[in-house]
């Protein structure tokens, strides 16, 4: 049999409990003679003990300005600076056979970093594919203009697909920065295939960061399978490209 007198304590904490006033956001509490009805009026309140001075911080408060990164090279306020960054970048890459009419800038993006503080080695692959795809626009206008380029760029006809790529990491790249990208079409004997090397050049350490080799066949997508290019488009690849 139990004891009446834990049963009676139970009763005495329950009259207690429901004496006691419910807690309210809204409630006004006193400190030090202030009244604070908000956080934000805690830290303005000198009389407060949660107090910040002006001069100090408090994240996520909106009398503190936010803060922006240091710019990319690209967004220097000093225009000829600005420019001599971007020609030098332009003319190292055009020296070395890289198609100067479709060299594609990619600017970095914080999250394009990981938790090793640089950005992700996955990140290079998109940033190449893209230039891939901004020379292939550029190729296809010279085919047959921007009605060409567009049906390559979908997949229509006779375009391009990846057989194989591989990347070299030569440095690592921080935000804030714009990496140039230059493509440069190597071909060879074969009239279905052919190889595209690609750099990426930092403009922010002035200096090549990356580059990869990728090959490409020529695909005739109404059919689906890999074909010839044709002797219009062979002529015009061999003037554009470089001998494997």
């Amino acid at each position: 049999m139990f004891s009446p007198k834990p049963l009676g304590a139970l009763r005495h904490a329950r009259i207690l409990l429901r004496s006691r006033r419910p807690c309210s956001l809204h409630h006004t509490v006193s400190s030090s003679g202030s009244s604070i009805k908000s956080p934000q009026d805690a830290f303005r309140d000198p009389s407060s003990p949660f107090h910040i001075e002006p001069k100090e911080t408090v994240y996520g408060s909106s009398d503190i300005p936010s803060s922006h990164p240091d710019p990319t090279p690209s967004q220097i306020t000093h225009p000829t600076a600005a420019g001599s960054l971007v020609e030098n970048a332009r003319t190292k890459l055009i020296s070395m056979g890289y198609d100067a009419g479709s060299l594609w800038e990619q600017s970095i993006e914080w999250g394009h970093q990981d938790s090793f503080r640089h950005v992700n080695n996955v990140q290079y692959l998109r940033f190449i594919e893209s230039g891939f795809m901004g020379w292939l626009m550029a190729f296809g206008k010279v085919l047959g203009g921007e009605k060409r380029s567009k049906e390559m760029l979908a997949g229509q006809g006779v375009s391009i697909i990846l057989k194989s790529t591989n990347v070299n990491f030569r440095k690592p790249v921080t935000f804030p920065d714009t990496l140039l990208i230059g493509q440069r079409p190597i071909t060879s004997s074969s009239r279905t295939q052919f190889t595209l090397n690609a750099v990426l050049y930092s403009y922010a350490q002035q200096a090549i960061v990356a580059d990869s080799k990728s090959v490409l066949v020529w695909y005739d997508y109404d059919n689906l399978r890999k074909c010839d290019l044709g002797d219009d488009t062979w002529r015009i690849m061999k003037a554009a490209s470089h001998d494997g």
